[in-house]
């Protein structure tokens, strides 16, 4: 079975994310959305938000899971058995760091990095850019799917 896992922080998740979950849906067999947990991180929505927020957008598709961890995400995959990270490139800056990122995956596992690049509509979103439209009252509405709700 080809297993990856999704890895992000989506606060919210984005129109972003789901072009690269939706197209990495034709590459592998499960898609695992792994909710990653980050003490020291300050979130504008709780993780049952989160969780709750990406579970209605994908409640008709088998192939995806929706998963919550803390620690090394290559751990992470291990113990849920998946061959593959699966990561969006918007931009030269998002290579770069995810480079890094998959190379010391790499080093710690037998687990390869898969990047997709985002379609041209969604390449300037961010979950950052998200919040700070929603924070200043903006359509929000745009970037987001539909089960993403201000609170």
């Amino acid at each position: 079975m080809r297993r990856a896992v999704f890895p992000g922080s989506f606060d919210p998740i984005t129109l972003g994310h789901s072009d690269i979950i939706n197209r990495g849906l034709n590459l592998f067999d499960e898609i695992i959305i792994a909710i990653g947990i980050n003490a020291d991180k300050k979130y504008m929505f709780e993780l049952d938000q989160r969780v709750a927020f990406i579970k209605e957008l994908y409640k008709n598709e088998p192939k995806i899971k929706v998963m919550t961890y803390s620690g090394l995400t290559v751990d992470f995959c291990k113990k849920h058995e998946a061959n593959f990270i699966l990561r969006g490139l918007r931009n030269p800056a998002d290579f770069e760091f995810e480079k890094a990122i998959g190379h010391t995956n790499r080093l710690l596992s037998e687990i390869e990095t898969v990047f997709l690049l985002t379609s041209v509509r969604t390449s300037y979103i961010s979950s950052s850019i998200v919040r700070d439209v929603m924070r200043n009252n903006g359509d929000y509405k745009l970037l987001v799917p539909n089960t993403v709700e201000k609170k």
